[in-house]
C-alpha cells in the first residue's frame, strides 16, 4: 500500500461486508459488483479532478478479493492438476476484470467448493486500484501523461505500483503473508491488470478478442494464410466460428466484409478467429527473437490460455532434412537467456503427451502420410533456441559442438522461451517448425528460393497449427492441463 500525504482526506466507497458464498454464480456477481463499484468511485473523481483540479481530498477504492479456509487434508482425485488447495489453511487472491474472467472465475470456484465442501468468502481487499488500471478498463476515459493535468495525479490517485507487480507466485519465490495466508491464484490483480494494458499496446487488440488457443508464429506470411483460413470458415455456418478480428480491434462476421487498412502495424500484430465461448483460435505474430517470445507469452499467461503453440521457421541442423521438412520438438536447448533469471537453466521443459499427439495427429492429417512414411516429412528431436541471429558469422566451433552433443534436429530463436513460458505459467505448450534454411550445410534462404518455399510451405503448416488446436479443443480441460507443469505447492486457480 502506497503512503499517503498526512494532510489530505482519504475518501473511499461504501462497499458491503466480506460474505460467504457456495455458490459460485453468487460469488463472481458479488466480485463484480465490488470491482463496479470501485471503478465508478474513482473513475467518477477522476473526472471531477480532471474538471476542477485538485479536489484537497483523495480517493482510493480497493481490488475485491475471494479467500478459502480449509481444516482438512480432504482427499481429491489425483488425476486433478487443478481445483483444489494443498493442504488445510487460508488461501486468497485479489481479482480484477470480473466480466472478462466471469466463465474461468465461476469455474474455478466452483470446483474449490464442491472439491472442499466450505463457501469461499468474497469481500473488498487491501489492495489499492491504481487509477490507470481502472480509467483502463473504460473506454471513454484516458489518463493524461504527466504533466497534463494540473496537479501529481499520485497526489490524489493511487498508480501502479511495480513493487507489488511480480511473478513471485509462479516462480515459486511468494512468501506467505503474516497471518500466513498462501495465494490462490498465479497472477495477483494488479499484475494481471498490467498484462492488460501491455497486451492491447503490443498487440493492437483488445484482450476480450484472445481466445483460449494461441499459435505463435515468426512470419508475417502466416497471417494471410490464416484470414483466409478465417474467411472461408466464417462461410461455413457449421464451424462454430463467429467472427475474425485484426489490428485495432477490426472485426468481420462474414467472409465478404471488409478489413480497414492497419495505419500502423503494433510490434506483435495479432488476429483472432473466434467462437462464442472463446474456443477459437488467436494467431500472433512475435517477430524474430525471445525478447518478443518472452514478452508476448509473460502477457498472455494472465487470460489463462488452454495451449499455445509454436508454428515458425528453424534452421534444419541435419544433412537428412530437406527445405519445408516438420520438426516436432520433443526437447528445448535453452540459449535464449532471456528466462535465465526466472527458470533457472538447470530446469528440464518436458514434452507434453497431449500437445505431441495433438500435433502429430495434425501432421498425418494434412500431408496424408502415417506412420514410417511420416519420417519422411517431419523429425522428432531437440530444437535449439539461441539468441544471436547471426551466430553463424563468428567461429562456430563451439556452438556446433554443443548442438552436436544435444542431438539438435532444429534451431531458431523463439521455441524454448516459448515452452519454458509455458512451463513456468502453467499453459500447455508445444512447437512444430517449418524448416527454411540450413545454413551448416551451405543450403541458405536467399529472396526467390524463399518467396517459392514460402507459397508451397506456408499453408500446410499454418492449417496442421489449426488442426492441432482444433483436437486440444474436443479435450477435456483436466486432460489438456497436465499435472506434469504443477510444483509440490500449488495454486489452486488453474
Amino acid at each position: 500500500m502506497q503512503d499517503l500525504p498526512s494532510n489530505l482526506e482519504v475518501k473511499t466507497p461504501d462497499v458491503p461486508e466480506p460474505e460467504l458464498f457456495d455458490n459460485a454464480d453468487a460469488a463472481v456477481d458479488r466480485l463484480a459488483e465490488l470491482y463496479d463499484g470501485a471503478l465508478d468511485f474513482l473513475v467518477g473523481g477522476f473526472d471531477r479532478a480532471m474538471q476542477s483540479g485538485h479536489p484537497g481530498t483523495r480517493y482510493r477504492a480497493y481490488y475485491p478479493e475471494v479467500r478459502i479456509t480449509t481444516t482438512s487434508f480432504s482427499k481429491i482425485d489425483s488425476r486433478l492438476s487443478f481445483g483444489h488447495v494443498a493442504a488445510p489453511g487460508t488461501y486468497a487472491t485479489t481479482i480484477t476484470r470480473p466480466d472478462l474472467f466471469r466463465h474461468y472465475l465461476r469455474q474455478q470456484l466452483q470446483l474449490l467448493i464442491e472439491h472442499h465442501a466450505v463457501p469461499v468468502q468474497v469481500g473488498p481487499s487491501e489492495t489499492p486500484i491504481p487509477i490507470h488500471f481502472a480509467v483502463a478498463a473504460r473506454s471513454d476515459v484516458a489518463v493524461p501523461h504527466e504533466g497534463a493535468a494540473q496537479f501529481p495525479l499520485r497526489d490524489i490517485f493511487d498508480v501502479p505500483d511495480l513493487t507489488s507487480t511480480n511473478d513471485d507466485i509462479v516462480n515459486g519465490t511468494f512468501q506467505a503473508a503474516p497471518d500466513g495466508t498462501e495465494p490462490l491464484a498465479p497472477f495477483t490483480a494488479q499484475r494481471v491488470d498490467y498484462s492488460l494494458a501491455r497486451l492491447a499496446h503490443y498487440t493492437a487488440t483488445d484482450p476480450e478478442h484472445f481466445q483460449n488457443h494461441v499459435l505463435f508464429t515468426n512470419y508475417q506470411f502466416y497471417v494471410t494464410e490464416f484470414e483466409a483460413y478465417a474467411r472461408a470458415a466464417l462461410a461455413d455456418p457449421d464451424s462454430g466460428y463467429t467472427s475474425f478480428v485484426s489490428t485495432g480491434n477490426a472485426e468481420i462476421t462474414g467472409p465478404e466484409d471488409e478489413l480497414p487498412p492497419t495505419v500502423k502495424m503494433p510490434q506483435m500484430p495479432t488476429y483472432h478467429l473466434k467462437r462464442r465461448d472463446g474456443s477459437g483460435i488467436t494467431l500472433v505474430n512475435i517477430g524474430v527473437g525471445p525478447s518478443n517470445a518472452k514478452t508476448a507469452t509473460d502477457h498472455i499467461a494472465v487470460l489463462r490460455p488452454h495451449a499455445w503453440i509454436m508454428v515458425g521457421h528453424c534452421a534444419g541442423l541435419r544433412n537428412s532434412q530437406s527445405l519445408g521438412d516438420f520438426v516436432l520438438a520433443h526437447a528445448y536447448l535453452r540459449e535464449d537467456r532471456v528466462l535465465d533469471d526466472d527458470l533457472p537453466i538447470w530446469v528440464p521443459i518436458p514434452a507434453l503427451a497431449e500437445i505431441q499427439v495433438a500435433l502429430e495427429t495434425a501432421v498425418e492429417e494434412v500431408t496424408e502420410l502415417e506412420g514410417y512414411d511420416l519420417k519422411r516429412v517431419m523429425r522428432t528431436g531437440t530444437v535449439a533456441s539461441v539468441d544471436n541471429r547471426n551466430w553463424e558469422l563468428r567461429d562456430t566451433t563451439g556452438p556446433v559442438q554443443r548442438l552436436s552433443q544435444s542431438r539438435a534436429v532444429a534451431l531458431d530463436m523463439e521455441s524454448a522461451t516459448i515452452a519454458a513460458n509455458g512451463f513456468r505459467f502453467r499453459v500447455p505448450y508445444g512447437t512444430l517448425l517449418c524448416v527454411s534454411d540450413k545454413p551448416l550445410h551451405g543450403e541458405l534462404k536467399l529472396p526467390g528460393m524463399a518467396t517459392d518455399f514460402y507459397r508451397a510451405q506456408v499453408a500446410r503448416h499454418l492449417m496442421i497449427g489449426i488442426r492441432a488446436m482444433e483436437e486440444l479443443r474436443e479435450m477435456p480441460l483436466e486432460r489438456i492441463h497436465s499435472r506434469k507443469l504443477r510444483s509440490f505447492y500449488e495454486t489452486a486457480f488453474l
